[in-house]
């Protein structure tokens, strides 16, 4: 297979990536453009026993990490709220977000994209999650029926600087609890304390007001039927604190572009 045909079909979506790098369309561009040149002129560069679009996006991070300038501010002010929330976020953090939130790399891929390891990898994220949490501080919600677990939740959600309003273990109680505190994120397990279902819950809650919600499961399969609504986000427990963690920071941070899907399908 020729090179053009392997790296062709990943160009827009690295492009998509240069752009939230850099925080403008030219630059993000020249980078890219800058990659395709130097393949062009040592086509060794490229490792065909990788996976194309994860070698792709290592050659652009090893370009772009070696250029100190990267760490400076762009002179043209970021056009969008999500643009300022990225510009706030250190370059190697703001990379590893990307990276996982955005562009969809699990963690293994992301950090050999990076140049880490995936214990480093997840250390950025949490920063990542810091910084996000300083500028989308919010209130939080949990659903959750054991409390041991539902603690564990609050202290993590905490760490990044958001307040936990109240905690639910039926769906009465959640429904009560959002309908007092009007929460700006919900975690919801889905099977609750009285044998009521958290999804039932989030779906009542979801009729009032548009919130992000967050359902954290042992039973994902529940929610992955294929039919709507199936949740943006969703974590498998046992779950590991880097995830709820960089799931938090990824829900509020693009909550300004979540709300208008979830007005078009109240």
């Amino acid at each position: 297979m020729s090179l053009s045909s392997l790296i062709g079909p990943e160009i827009p979506y690295l492009r998509r990536y240069a752009r939230a790098l850099s925080g403008s369309q030219a630059s993000g561009d020249a980078y890219v453009s800058a990659v395709l040149e130097a393949l062009l002129a040592d086509p060794g560069l490229f490792d065909r026993e990788a996976e194309p679009r994860e070698e792709v996006y290592r050659l652009f991070s090893r370009l772009w990490n070696a250029m100190p300038i990267n760490g400076v501010a762009e002179a043209v002010k970021p056009a969008t709220l999500t643009d300022r929330r990225l510009e706030a976020i250190t370059p190697l953090p703001r990379q590893a977000f990307l990276l996982t939130a955005v562009e969809g790399f699990g963690r293994e891929g992301a950090a050999r994209v990076i140049g880490v390891e995936p214990d480093a990898l997840d250390r950025l994220i949490e920063v990542a999650g810091r910084e996000i949490g300083a500028q989308v501080a919010s209130t939080v919600a949990i659903i959750e029926d054991e409390p041991l677990i539902a603690m564990d939740l609050e202290t993590l959600v905490e760490s990044l600087g958001h307040r936990v309003v109240g905690m639910a273990r039926t769906r009465a109680e959640a429904v009560a609890l959002a309908r007092s505190t009007r929460p700006g994120l919900v975690l919801a397990d889905i099977r609750l304390a009285d044998g009521s279902s958290g999804l039932d819950a989030v779906n009542e809650i979801l009729e009032s007001m548009g919130v992000p919600v967050i359902f954290i499961t042992a039973y994902p399969e529940s929610l992955l039927t294929g039919q709507r609504p199936e949740p943006a986000f969703l974590i498998s427990k046992p779950f590991r604190a880097e995830t709820v963690k960089a799931t938090v920071s990824q829900a509020l941070f693009f909550n300004e572009l979540a709300q208008p899907a979830q007005r078009r399908s109240a």
